[in-house]
């Protein structure tokens, strides 16, 4: 089982000195992986439910520093030589395809092939007017950028002709390090997640589903991918409902069992005075089953 750090870009860490003590911390730990966060802008007194906690608000206050995340991994990159980097999220509807596929293959080759890109879909429809985007599409032109990337990815000379990307013997490089690309991870708890997943990601990452809710959302995904002729035992699984504060590495064993991958919790503590202690203790306790 490998284990990562989620939310790994906020609070304290969302500034250049808690990002080295995280990701150095990280990389000389267990800790096989960190996973930064975005939101572009948050619109004061948003209406939207944020869906994975029961008040329905994001976690801590609408002012609080979100950096950007691909340029938070990217200084994680520079000072990191084994942790793997991961967006957990990028709302991938909110972006330009072809600017975004250059600055995910750039973040690639310069940390030498260890980024993975979490995909969403977004939830804060106020965001999305303050971007000038159309809300309702955003599944359908995520399934198209993501489509559109990869060819820039795998071509030398990359055509594609989508909906709502489109271009034609475009040269982009640098190219990802990684075979294929670099890996997709489709974020979300939904049956259009797991659908999603099915259709096109590398892995899956049901941000807050129960167990029950696990095993119904890996079957649609495994349902869906044979459809498309796809091997849905490939497909990585990556949950974040394991605490080290109050579950056993038993619980860990039985997510395992239901073909969860990768484990990532909450850094151990915002305090950094206190954080080289806590990530000790952190990869003390997951060691026995801990992977990179």
């Amino acid at each position: 089982m490998k284990f990562g750090i989620m939310f790994a870009s906020t609070g304290a860490f969302a500034s250049a000195e808690g990002a080295a003590a995280i990701a150095t911390h990280s990389d000389q730990t267990n800790i096989e992986s960190i996973w930064s966060v975005e939101h572009v802008v948050i619109p004061d007194g948003y209406q939207s439910q944020y869906p994975y906690s029961d008040s329905g608000k994001i976690p801590g206050a609408e002012d609080s520093d979100i950096p950007d995340p691909l340029i938070w991994l990217a200084y994680c990159a520079g000072i990191t030589k084994h942790v793997r980097l991961a967006t957990g999220i990028l709302i991938v509807p909110q972006r330009n395809p072809v600017v975004l596929a250059k600055e995910c293959a750039s973040l690639d080759k310069l940390s030498n092939g260890r980024f993975d890109l979490g995909i969403g879909v977004g939830w804060l429809e106020e965001e999305f007017k303050a971007l000038g985007l159309p809300f309702a599409e955003r599944g359908a032109r995520t399934d198209d950028y993501v489509a559109a990337m990869r060819a820039l990815w795998s071509q030398d000379k990359a055509s594609y002709n989508g909906k709502f990307a489109s271009f034609d013997a475009a040269i982009q490089r640098p190219q990802p390090v990684q075979p294929g690309g670099v890996p997709i991870v489709v974020g979300g708890h939904s049956k259009a997640a797991a659908r999603r997943a099915g259709r096109l990601g590398d892995g899956f990452f049901p941000i807050s589903a129960t167990e029950e809710e696990l095993v119904e959302l890996l079957d649609l995904m495994k349902e869906t991918a044979a459809a498309e002729g796809r091997d849905g035992d490939a497909i990585t699984v990556t949950v974040g409902s394991w605490s080290p504060r109050r579950d056993s590495l038993d619980k860990v064993k039985q997510l395992e069992e239901l073909g969860v991958d990768r484990l990532i919790v909450a850094p151990p503590t915002g305090n950094l005075e206190k954080l080289p202690q806590a990530m000790e203790e952190l990869a003390d306790k997951i060691a026995p089953v801990a992977t990179r």
